[in-house]
């Protein structure tokens, strides 16, 4: 093997090293302080220009979804960066895509701290953050002013105090207000941490849901003749009926992809372990085989109609392969990257390309 050849290989593995020992100072931090002073740093070091030299480089492999082109099939699920401030950052760090969010109409500060809480011995993260942001237009500013050149997703959602039976309302709002500025939108109606919101994934208030907004859409479209693809970002606690119900919605309505899935209420994964009963979201490693069953059922009822984004457990390149074998043309990370940081985008680019 040449220097040359060796070069990628010392550049991934001094980024292990780094990370590792960056990670052992993070971890000693409560979780959502440590989240706070990593992106922090993370953004300081990039207008530095060195975060380059601490991220492994990241060859092209364009990836065509939702008539979007991807620089590659890896991104970045939302809730890491919910205002938009560390696109740039983030960016650099080899995402082919990023999605921000979710934000709301109004800021809000979601539920009461501590609301975030580490299941290090399984890779495994639970939240209960409440769609805390700044507000739609507080976002919009900040993706103006992004220098990213991958695909930006923006996800939405309502505000707590807006009843459910107006959800679409606050909907609506965001999508107006970010359609000019986003590659796609994505729909959160599966958070668990925003009461009543999963109610809206089934029956007749998904389909009025859907409908206003692909009215709105096309509105929207015509309007500023340019077409932003809109995705759904659904929940892995769904039986095989809701699936089947939710498919049928999603291909009646011609929605442009799905993204399965958010976090878990189940907690049989984790029982016994230190914060496992802890109200909230469950996602990392615990939530990967229920998350890859989802998007295999999905795949099926969806007949090739509707792309799918897969997320949820991803910790390695034999967890990517799992996502597009069953059915995924796209995956995002979020807890594997904390735990495992950079190096991880590398690995699963590189698992997408087969």
């Amino acid at each position: 093997m040449t220097p040359l050849d060796s070069a990628p290989i010392y550049k991934i593995t001094m980024d292990i090293t780094v990370y590792a020992f960056i990670r052992q100072f993070l971890f000693l931090l409560p979780t959502e302080i440590s989240h706070r002073v990593a992106l922090t740093s993370l953004s300081l070091v990039y207008k530095t220009g060195l975060l380059a030299l601490f991220t492994p480089t990241i060859a092209s492999q364009p990836k065509q979804v939702m008539g979007l082109t991807f620089p590659n099939a890896v991104g970045l699920a939302a809730g890491l960066d919910k205002n938009g401030d560390y696109i740039d950052a983030l960016g650099q760090l080899g995402f082919g895509f990023v999605e921000v969010g979710t934000v709301t109409p109004r800021a809000q500060s979601g539920n009461e701290k501590p609301r975030l809480f580490r299941l290090p011995a399984v890779g495994g993260i639970i939240n209960r953050m409440g769609f805390n942001n700044k507000g739609v237009d507080y976002l919009v500013e900040q993706v103006k002013q992004t220098n990213y050149q991958g695909v930006i997703g923006i996800n939405i959602g309502k505000n707590l105090d807006t009843a459910v039976e107006n959800a679409v309302d606050d909907y609506l709002i965001c999508l107006r207000k970010v359609y000019a500025y986003a590659d796609y939108i994505a729909v959160n109606i599966s958070s668990p941490n925003t009461p009543g919101l999963r109610s809206l994934q089934t029956g007749d208030e998904l389909g009025h849901l859907l409908s206003r907004l692909k009215q709105e859409q096309q509105r929207l479209a015509e309007e500023q003749q340019r077409y932003v693809p809109l995705a759904v970002k659904v929940a892995p606690d769904l039986s095989d009926a809701e699936i089947a119900d939710m498919a049928t919605a999603l291909k009646a309505n011609h929605i442009d992809a799905l993204i399965a899935t958010n976090t878990t209420l189940a907690r049989d994964k984790v029982a016994g372990l230190p914060h496992a009963t802890e109200q909230g979201g469950l996602s990392g490693e615990p939530v990967k085989a229920m998350s890859t069953a989802v998007i295999a059922k999905f795949k099926q009822q969806l007949n090739n109609q509707v792309p799918i984004i897969g997320v949820g457990g991803i910790a390695s390149a034999a967890d990517v392969t799992e996502k597009i074998e069953a059915g995924a043309e796209l995956v995002q990370i979020y807890t594997g990257f904390i735990y495992q940081g950079a190096t991880l985008i590398a690995q699963s680019v590189k698992a997408t390309n087969g």
